[in-house]
């Protein structure tokens, strides 16, 4: 132990398995040396004489740093919707120390290394928590693929049916045989925006409806979307192991097909986590429901849309019950004036990164679950979907020490001068959420505290190969 050490310890201290009275021991790398019993950590401090430096949260719980696998950060292009700089300044004050940016609505896109080396370019210097990079699968750039996972790329994101943006085209079955085998044998994740039009829709009728109201909205994207989807990615996992994941769970009715895709899987000895067929669900589909939504409010609309009240809690089932395996913001704001009253002709995208720990405690204690649950669903789980479960994600000796003290019993509401992401539009002001983030670390660095940012951008571009 060198006298660049440091002692982090709580009472209510959560691992993967358990809550204790503990300390986490951090070297002068901001690795984690090892994670002790109380008595062993007080006894670690007799033997240090003094130089071990101790910061004590008392009751604060000590979490593992959150892993928001899915934000849009639209920089660079569309930094007046957000940037790098804002989007984790927001991360930290949140208790999120990992994001990984998707590869739209930034121009360019990520998907080519050029792009990619454009958008790491970006975001030098001015990230605050740690950032991953996901590539993006459109028409045609299949020869790219490979390029992008030798750079680092956490994996790849697709869409099934229209982006919003024309700089990213969504891909059908052709498209995505390509990119199957040109993933086969990386290691590599093809992750899904999973809605799918039927080939011969039924008559629509949302023109002839008020596209201030919700519902009308809503009827436009039915559940049936989302199972044609995941009929289509089901339909080829029978010829390739590339690992699959759907983004933005919203409709409850899907989590069937996924379960016996991963059973097919994991009988046959698919040896990735999860039989390589992994989904995650969103803060909005598990804390809002349609008959929440205001008419005229947009700031509601996403794609796939909030569901009603009996699927959010089919979702909440799915999940504790292990079949949805992570829990993300999808953060993915814009301007003001792309988020007017007409649900049809709005941009459909939530803004939440800074309070997606708060939103889930605020659901997952009412229903009885301890802390250990934001570990497994925000930090385990989309650490291990984006092949960083050796570095975030857990309290575990040799990871990096991405740690978080957190007041689970004090609320706050949510008001416009706390929001630290550009733009404050977001379908929570005015809520009071349970759990108040007092401290975050990113490798053993305090990034945040007493409610601001501590000193200049500490955090790390997880990307390597770029040369």
């Amino acid at each position: 132990m060198t006298d660049e050490c440091q002692l982090f310890l709580s009472k209510r201290l959560v691992t993967e398995t358990k809550i204790f009275d503990g300390g986490v021991l951090v070297d002068e790398r901001g690795i984690i040396v090892d994670v002790l019993e109380r008595n062993e950590a007080e006894k670690l401090i007799t033997q240090s004489k003094g130089k071990l430096k101790v910061t004590d949260g008392g009751d604060w719980a000590l979490i593992a740093g959150v892993v928001d696998s899915h934000v849009h950060v639209n920089e660079p292009g569309r930094t007046a919707w957000e940037g790098f700089r804002t989007a984790t300044n927001a991360a930290a004050a949140g208790g999120i120390t990992t994001i990984v940016d998707m590869p739209l609505n930034s121009i360019p896109p990520t998907t080519t290394l050029e792009n990619l080396k454009t958008k790491v370019k970006s975001a030098t210097g001015h990230v605050y928590v740690d950032v991953g990079f996901w590539g993006g699968v459109i028409v045609g750039n299949q020869d790219s693929l490979r390029d992008l996972v030798k750079a680092g790329v956490v994996g790849f994101k697709c869409f099934l049916c229209p982006s919003g943006v024309d700089e990213f085209p969504n891909v059908g079955a052709e498209d995505l045989e390509l990119a199957f085998n040109a993933l086969e044998g990386t290691g590599s994740v093809l992750a899904f925006h999973a809605e799918l039009e039927d080939d011969c829709p039924d008559d629509k009728t949302t023109n002839k409806q008020d596209p201030e109201e919700y519902n009308t909205y809503l009827e436009s994207r039915p559940p049936k979307m989302e199972l044609n989807a995941i009929s289509l990615i089901t339909s080829f996992l029978e010829r390739t192991d590339v690992r699959v994941h759907v983004v933005h769970v919203s409709s409850a009715t899907v989590v069937p097909l996924l379960e016996k895709a991963r059973a097919s899987r994991l009988t046959k000895g698919h040896k990735a986590w999860r039989g390589g067929v992994t989904a995650e669900t969103c803060h909005h589909y598990l804390t809002l429901s349609a008959k929440d939504v205001p008419r005229g409010h947009s700031e509601y609309k996403c794609a796939p849309p909030i569901r009603d009240a009996d699927n959010k809690e089919m979702l909440w089932k799915c999940l504790l019950d292990d079949k949805l395996d992570l829990v993300v913001s999808d953060h993915s704001p814009c301007t003001p004036d792309l988020k007017c009253s007409n649900n049809l002709e709005a941009w459909g995208g939530i803004s939440s990164v800074q309070f997606g720990l708060s939103l889930f405690w605020t659901q997952a204690s009412t229903r009885g679950l301890d802390l250990r649950a934001i570990s497994k669903y925000l930090s385990n789980g989309p650490a291990n979907l984006c092949g960083l479960q050796n570095r975030k994600g857990a309290l575990k000796k040799g990871l990096d020490a991405d740690l978080v003290y957190f007041a689970p019993d004090e609320t706050f509401v949510v008001k416009s001068d706390i929001i630290r992401h550009k733009n404050k539009l977001t379908p929570y002001i005015g809520k009071e959420l349970k759990g108040v983030v007092k401290k975050t670390y990113v490798r053993g660095q305090l990034v945040f505290a007493k409610g601001d940012i501590v000193g200049e951008p500490k955090g790390k571009l997880l990307i390597g190969g770029l040369d």
